[in-house]
């Protein structure tokens, strides 16, 4: 699977490296690792949980990793139970039983390293004991597709076990599907299998870090779709990857790609591109929200500065003419006709826009008002005055 995301991600020009590890629980150590300089990793259920591994994010589930178990041809085994006592190859090629594995042999039918001798053999190694007669049963959590199974699902020496009793461990465990096989799926003129199979699987998912890099979900998320969206025995076109995880929170944006597909950026331009467009449309939208309103605001304090000078005037012109109301007989009606000129000659500096010509001419004319209720007072003293 590394190998084909590697093929798909080559056309986004993006180098993935591929490392070998003895499998899921070793791929949990290196995401939880900061240091290890691993992003990215496959795995299957089971093995951890979003509680224990807190930093990681799922990018969904991409397909089933089954549980099988071989056994001769010449024996009946329809139950875990029953293979008490018997020797057993446990786990995939190269890695000791998994963690999961054991959970199923273990706590489920009874088997233990108490009661059944378990060993730990390479999968091809396993599969000549099976044949030569030195183990009794192959424990072996593999891909649909693999080769090895490829040649066992074959095989006249050895048959799969049907798990009986799968829907009660899909119950007890949450992270083991039931899966059918139906009857000569394998080979139709064969009919291999012989009779519809009930299998037990753990999803797998790939998981990447928190601290990885948006775009690379975007683009993980779009290799993943390509590579698992197809259809199989198992599932239909479009079922992988999964918009859920049970185990890990899902990344948003691999979600939102898995719902609606690829946003506009990432059909149109190269990837190389699409973080720079992101970051250049979020600062756009940013500087719009705020300018934006200020369109709005900008001309209601225009014009409320217009008519706060305005009405600086009306408060000093209303001033004077309370003064006048308050002593009719002032003696001073000379200053105050000459305080008339000045907030007119101060009025008509003003320089207001065209839209404000009507407010200014109703100010200037309550000037004139004002102004003619004083000039019949203040004409003897400026009688006695030129006398």
């Amino acid at each position: 699977m590394a190998k084909r995301y590697r093929e798909i991600l080559a056309r986004s020009h993006v180098d993935l490296e591929v490392r070998l590890t003895n499998g899921a629980e070793e791929n949990i150590k290196l995401l939880n690792d900061p240091t290890s300089g691993i992003k990215v990793g496959i795995v299957q259920g089971g093995i951890s949980d979003g509680d224990q591994s807190p930093d990681l994010l799922s990018l969904g589930r991409i397909n089933y990793q089954i549980f099988w178990i071989f056994y001769g041809a010449t024996e009946t085994l329809d139950d875990l139970r029953r293979s008490q006592g018997h020797t057993h190859r446990g786990g995939a090629a190269r890695q000791r039983p998994t963690s999961d594995g054991r959970k199923i042999l273990g706590c489920l039918s009874g088997v233990t390293s108490q009661n059944t001798t378990l060993l730990a053999l390479s999968a091809q190694g396993a599969v000549d004991a099976l044949n030569d007669g030195k183990v009794d049963a192959l424990f072996l959590p593999l891909l649909w597709d693999a080769p090895i199974l490829h040649s066992l699902r074959k095989n006249p020496r050895v048959r799969p076990m049907s798990f009986t009793e799968a829907e009660a461990l899909t119950r007890i465990f949450p992270f083991l599907v039931r899966l059918e096989l139906p009857r000569a799926v394998i080979d139709f003129e064969s009919i291999i299998p012989a009779t519809d199979m009930i299998l037990i699987a753990s999803p797998n998912a790939v998981l990447v870090r928190r601290d990885i890099h948006p775009a690379l979900i975007d683009l993980l998320a779009q290799t993943i779709a390509e590579a698992h969206g197809k259809p199989g025995i198992f599932q239909k076109a479009g079922e992988f990857p999964t918009q859920i995880d049970p185990e890990y929170p899902v990344a948003q944006s691999a979600r939102d790609f898995y719902r609606n597909g690829p946003s506009f950026l990432h059909r149109y331009l190269p990837f190389w591109m699409t973080g720079y467009a992101q970051r250049t449309i979020a600062v756009l939208a940013a500087v719009i929200a705020i300018v934006f309103p200020l369109f709005h605001f900008l001309p209601q304090f225009y014009k409320w500065t217009m008519r706060r000078r305005l009405l600086y005037w009306y408060d000093q012109l209303k001033v004077l003419e309370a003064s006048i109301n308050a002593n009719p007989s002032d003696k001073h009606l000379i200053e105050r006709l000459f305080e008339v000129e000045r907030i007119e000659d101060a009025v008509s500096r003003i320089r207001f826009p065209l839209a404000f010509t009507d407010q200014l001419y109703n100010l200037r004319s309550h000037i004139d008002i004002v102004r003619r209720r004083l000039t019949p007072r203040a004409s003897p003293s400026l009688r006695v005055a030129a006398e």
